[in-house]
């Protein structure tokens, strides 16, 4: 059994489990989807899954849902970072939701030395990554964090994670990732429309956990990289194989 209308809730989840709405969240189950006492939703919290729940009392500044039964488990995506410095709204917002739905773990906006904007909304894009999941059928959300700069997060990087470098410049080069990495915890850098410095290009490819990699013979966009980095990630390293 199972709902059309997925609602995320940041809210516990069980057999019995009364569920309450928010007056957004009422407005757009009863005033949208015009759904009424005894409709069913599709519900998830990022951490149990995902439940079959009965609306049983609605109203138009709040309402109430019971869960019924878990109709799906959760499902958790590879351990892997997406890092990206953040480019216009509209395009910013795309890399968050496609990130989301192909099995990022965590999505990390950072600045680098040719970094367009110096400042995000980590509420609106983690809102972003909300909806990802509810319209693609995921039951984990991503943390998207807040903009940090690229040089101190390199300074603190967790021991054991491998960073995959998407750069620009070797583009035509062949892609290299081997298989005995899979299952490591990993990461991967998109840089700004600007490319990445000479100063940050060095860095990144003195440290030892990192992977240059080109995205084939044509340079990107920086959205159209993200996604197809993911997807050369996910096909050989990640849940896709």
């Amino acid at each position: 059994m199972s709902a059309k209308i997925r609602l995320y809730v940041d809210h516990p989840l069980g057999a019995g489990q009364s569920v309450p709405l928010t007056r957004e969240q009422a407005h757009y189950l009863f005033g949208v989807m015009r759904l009424a006492v005894g409709g069913q939703v599709a519900l998830f919290n990022g951490r149990g899954g995902e439940w079959l729940a009965q609306v049983v009392e609605s109203g138009k500044r709040g309402g109430v849902l019971s869960c019924l039964e878990q109709t799906r488990p959760l499902q958790l995506p590879p351990d892997l970072w997406l890092l990206f410095a953040p480019i216009k709204k509209a395009r910013t917002d795309f890399i968050v939701e496609k990130a989301a739905e192909m099995g990022a773990a965590k999505i990390m906006p950072v600045q680098t030395a040719f970094t367009n904007s110096e400042r995000i909304r980590q509420d609106r894009l983690q809102a972003h990554a909300v909806e990802a999941a509810e319209q693609c059928g995921g039951t984990f959300v991503p943390e998207v964090c807040d903009l940090q700069r690229l040089d101190k997060l390199l300074d603190n990087w967790p021991d054991g994670r491998q960073l995959m470098f998407c750069d620009e410049a070797e583009a035509g080069s062949a892609l290299r990732l081997a298989a005995q990495d899979k299952g490591l915890p990993w990461a991967i850098l998109i840089g700004p429309e600007g490319g990445f410095s000479d100063a940050e290009r060095q860095r990144l490819k003195d440290l030892p956990f990192t992977h240059v990699v080109s995205l084939g013979p044509r340079i990107l966009r920086a959205d159209t990289a993200a996604v197809a980095a993911m997807t050369l990630w996910q096909q050989a390293l990640g849940d896709w194989s």
